[in-house]
């Protein structure tokens, strides 16, 4: 069998997942991803949790960045995390209730930061389009915009 190639520490993996945030990642979603890049599950929830504290009780995309053994936790927020977070609602604890409705109003103002922040993962051709897939989500959502209909807007 040929010797194992050294580990170079300045290549860069990148894991891609969506947790929970302010929750430690359960460990055995962890383990298949951070066993080949030499990481510990448990300690890899832990920088999650830490990192993701801000957004508690919303599904959000993460990405964990490994170099040299060492992992770094940032969030790529996507259109409803950003959403939720922008209708200001209280954290809830997803094991008691389940099935809530998201019926709060955002300003026009705030779908436009929205799809600001949006644009550079965006696949629109335009910041028009940004703001169609932004009130697209609002419709998936549940909330309205100025009080109408995000289909009207």
């Amino acid at each position: 069998m040929p010797p194992k190639a050294a580990i170079d520490p300045n290549e860069k993996k990148y894991i891609y997942m969506k947790v929970v945030g302010g929750e430690i990642a359960p460990a055995a979603a962890l383990a298949p991803r951070c066993a080949p890049c030499g990481l510990a599950p448990k300690k890899v929830g832990e920088d999650i949790q830490k990192a993701t504290k801000d957004w508690r009780g919303i599904k959000i995309y993460i990405e964990i960045m490994v170099q040299n053994r060492q992992a770094t936790v940032s969030i790529c927020p996507t259109a409803a995390p950003l959403i939720l977070k922008a209708l200001k609602e209280p954290p809830r604890d997803r094991k008691k209730t389940k099935n809530v409705v998201h019926n709060g109003k955002l300003s026009l103002d705030n779908i436009i930061a929205i799809a600001k922040e949006m644009r550079p993962k965006s696949m629109a051709a335009s910041f028009k389009g940004t703001v169609l897939e932004v009130l697209g989500t609002c419709v998936s959502v549940g909330c309205t915009i100025d009080g109408k209909s995000p289909k009207d807007v």
